[in-house]
């Protein structure tokens, strides 16, 4: 009986760290925004990342942050990468949206808050099941 006990638990212990994994890599910005769902992104708030030009800026009314996850099961990292970024964007247009911005700027990649910055790429990270990317960024108004 011990020694079935014993088996099982060092089973349980392999398949664990098996399916535990944490895999972090960087996708192009533009890609996730071609990739399917991207037409509910508005044009009504600018997106402008970290190394990207925009207009001057009238008033700042403070950064903000979000933190989404999907479910990665059946889907290739990158799939479900570019799908939770995309909500990511939407949740920091809906929040500029309520303080009254029309863009968003310096956004950078934050996973596991670690700052990353790219005009061209974000940060994803990937495990077993889910996928996750966390943007920060400046709401402002920009000048027309």
């Amino acid at each position: 009986m011990k020694r079935h006990l014993m088996l099982a638990a060092l089973c349980a212990a392999t398949m664990s760290t098996a399916f535990a994994r944490n895999d972090v890599r960087t996708y192009p910005i533009d890609a996730a925004l071609k990739s399917e769902g991207a037409d509910k992104v508005g044009s009504d708030i600018a997106l402008v990342f970290d190394g990207q030009q925009h207009a001057a800026v009238v008033k700042s009314m403070g950064e903000i942050a979000t933190n989404k996850k999907t479910n990665g099961v059946g889907r290739s990292d990158e799939a479900a990468c570019q799908h939770v970024f995309l909500s990511a964007v939407l949740a920091l247009q809906e929040r500029a949206r309520e303080m009254g911005g029309n863009a968003v700027i310096n956004i950078k990649s934050n996973y596991k808050n670690n700052l990353t910055s790219s005009a061209t790429d974000f940060t994803c990270g990937s495990g077993a099941i889910m996928s996750g990317v966390a943007l920060k960024g400046e709401v402002v108004t920009l000048k027309k």
